[in-house]
């Protein structure tokens, strides 16, 4: 008591781990446009940035509703529209499911020499 509540080491952490994931994120999708841009096929990397952007989002919205404690559940927080709009990052443009069939699919057959 006393303190703001990010001081707490708790918050810290989510917090931290928020911060993880988007620059992770952000990597790959950089990753993604360099590959491109070098004109190689680029679909490893983006479909790697897609499920990956589209997890920790939820993730993070998930936390920052965590972080608001109950009020993280009500209208008059925009955390809560938050956790509802960021699911679409996993279901728009291919499931992230869909994006890990790709990938499996993309280094089992690097691994089986046929790429």
């Amino acid at each position: 008591m006393g303190t703001v509540i990010a001081n707490h080491q708790a918050i810290a952490f989510l917090l931290a781990d928020m911060a993880i994931g988007v620059d992770a994120s952000r990597h790959l999708v950089w990753r993604a446009a360099y590959e491109f841009d070098q004109g190689r096929k680029n679909t490893f990397y983006a479909s790697m940035a897609k499920a990956l952007a589209g997890d920790t989002a939820v993730k993070n919205a998930v936390d920052a509703v965590q972080v608001f404690g109950g009020n993280g559940f009500n209208s008059d927080y925009p955390v809560e529209k938050l956790m509802r709009d960021s699911k679409i990052f996993q279901i728009y443009e291919g499931t992230a499911q869909i994006q890990r069939l790709i990938i499996s699919r993309l280094l089992l057959d690097k691994a089986s020499g046929q790429q």
